[in-house]
């Protein structure tokens, strides 16, 4: 029988039981870990609150056996509350629906349970974090973090260089199978050609280039905005459940 503790994200909840809840989380040093939090849905539980989505939390975790993706779940014993991002994002639909989009993406890009992932959960805290703060639009803040979750898991786009042969830019030419921008020697067929604005945003994003980012019109970031869904969509093999309610 082993104590552990951690800090994450709580990225979803599922109803177990009468008063219980098997609750997903994506920590710093255990990766995705589910655990059972018994009692939390009862109207006395002392910590049912901080065990809700958007939560970021320091959760002592009671296992038996060390290996976390046995048979049975470990069993949260204790919580604390680090931030509390879910009232602010719960509190406005566009905060809310990025939010969402974003711990699908977290749980999608972290299938194996027990193994770490120490980049995505620090750029899902800060995400989540700029996200209740309010100081950007939450689709660009969304797009923000789904460029950068694809490039910490290895699909980084290129917004400047020819994706297939290095070229330096700018170039005219998108494709999303081919990995970003391309000359016009290496264009493939279904390339589209965005704008130049477009580009822009798109590579102030994934840099973290706020300034640039925040002066884009909103017809660029809507265009932005489908390419980015593209490229997810591709690299995931399947679309974001939750993205269909993001408004765009």
């Amino acid at each position: 029988m082993t104590l552990f503790r951690d800090d994450g994200i709580v990225l979803r909840t599922q109803k177990l039981g009468e008063a219980d809840r098997i609750i997903s989380l994506l920590t710093r040093g255990h990766g995705r870990v589910r655990a059972v939090a018994r009692g939390v849905r009862r109207t006395k539980s002392k910590f049912g609150a901080r065990l809700e989505p958007f939560s970021h939390v320091d959760v002592q975790f009671f296992a038996r056996g060390s290996d976390l993706v046995g048979r049975g779940l470990p069993m949260c014993t204790q919580t604390e509350t680090i931030a509390p991002y879910g009232a602010p994002i719960a509190g406005d639909y566009p905060r809310y629906t990025a939010g969402t989009a974003m711990l699908e993406t977290a749980e999608r890009f972290t299938d194996q349970e027990g193994e770490p992932a120490t980049q995505q959960y620090l750029l899902l805290v800060g995400a989540l974090r700029t996200l209740a703060g309010g100081a950007h639009a939450p689709q660009l803040v969304l797009d923000a973090y789904l460029l950068r979750s694809l490039a910490v898991n290895g699909y980084a786009p290129s917004f400047g260089n020819c994706a297939r042969c290095g070229m330096e830019g700018p170039h005219r030419f998108f494709s999303v199978n081919a990995g970003g921008v391309q000359c016009g020697d290496c264009r493939v067929p279904g390339s589209v050609v965005p704008s130049p604005e477009v580009l822009a945003l798109l590579g102030a994003l994934l840099t973290g280039d706020w300034h640039t980012a925040d002066r884009c019109g909103a017809h660029h970031v809507k265009e932005g905005s489908g390419l980015v869904a593209a490229y997810l969509h591709w690299h995931l093999e399947r679309g974001l459940r939750s993205l269909r309610h993001v408004e765009r």
